[in-house]
């Protein structure tokens, strides 16, 4: 398993784009750069707008603050390495830049999963115990729970790039994306990498397995305290709540899961399949999150409208 029988580890890897449309990769960047300026532009707005609107300093809008920060650090871990491939056809990155590309991919992926559980909690005490919700989540306990997901993800995912290192690699170099992805990296060693798989699984399954168990748990209890209402209006009301967040759980974890199956089990998978699962699970979530908060929350479209009001006058 090891070449010649001594350590070898590459000094790069190099990334893919769109595999078998290279010659289209010009022309590709453009929907590319699209949602890319839809993600930064929509996520600088939210942000804006919910530090400068007074009414807007609740629990629910300060998580919506965290989601918007982690969209944008996603964004920028895989904006330099997408767009510098397909302009410039820069496939090559360092060995030790492309795992601090994953470290952080990995980690923000984690702490996007903890916030959105986070705000199903949150959407659960608004409904379930409406007058003890600002005493529950009050403004410092806000800030532990955001402090609580970084400790939790930096913590949990600091092994991996220390266990891939201490990998032997084969001459094989080629990754199947634009970006660094752990299982993507561990596949090109010719060593033994059970404890690899082994801990990515464990973590996987701990965090953001959890994760989405408990949001699953609190809308199976939002839908409980729902039904009990008295009448259709106020149960329709308080589902509309619900909207939003219900989107962006389904945005996140659907590609997400998909490009974990891909990695473990599809063997057999199509590499474009497998390239546009993962451009879906990284730039779909950033672009499309300030959109459906955008429309479906009357106090940020508002807010919103007033802003651009003021700038007009």
């Amino acid at each position: 398993w090891e070449i010649n029988g001594s350590f070898y580890q590459p000094s790069a890897f190099l990334m893919m784009g769109i595999p078998g449309l290279e010659a289209l990769h010009h022309w590709i960047s453009i929907p590319f750069c699209a949602l890319y300026l839809i993600a930064l532009l929509g996520n600088c707005m939210i942000l804006f707008i919910i530090k400068k609107t007074q009414s807007l300093h609740e629990p629910m809008y300060y998580f919506l603050s965290m989601l918007a920060v982690t969209d944008l650090g996603l964004v920028l871990c895989t904006l330099p390495t997408t767009l510098g491939i397909f302009w410039f056809n820069m496939r090559r990155i360092g060995f030790d830049a492309c795992l601090t590309q994953m470290y952080f991919i990995h980690i923000l992926s984690f702490i996007e999963s903890s916030v959105l559980l986070a705000m199903a909690f949150d959407r659960f005490i608004a409904i379930s115990h409406p007058l003890r919700h600002s005493s529950i989540l009050t403004k410092t306990t806000v800030i532990k729970i955001g402090l609580a997901i970084i400790v939790r993800g930096m913590v949990s995912l600091l092994p991996i790039p220390f266990l891939l290192k201490r990998l032997t690699y084969c001459r094989k170099t080629e990754l199947s994306h634009s970006f660094c992805f752990h299982p993507d990296i561990m596949n090109l060693a010719c060593a033994d990498i059970k404890v690899n798989v082994f801990y990515g699984m464990i973590i996987l399954l701990s965090t953001v397995g959890m994760d989405f168990i408990f949001i699953v748990l609190s809308y199976v209890l939002i839908i409980k305290t729902v039904i009990s209402l008295a009448t259709k209006e106020e149960c329709l009301k308080a589902l509309n709540t619900c909207v939003s967040h219900i989107c962006a759980v389904l945005v996140f974890f659907i590609p997400m899961i998909g490009l974990s199956m891909i990695h473990r089990f599809g063997k057999n998978v199509p590499p474009l399949v497998n390239s546009l699962v993962a451009y879906t699970y990284l730039i779909i979530p950033p672009a499309l999150n300030p959109i459906i908060y955008s429309i479906k929350s009357s106090h940020i479209r508002e807010a919103l409208l007033r802003a651009l009001w003021r700038k007009r006058d």
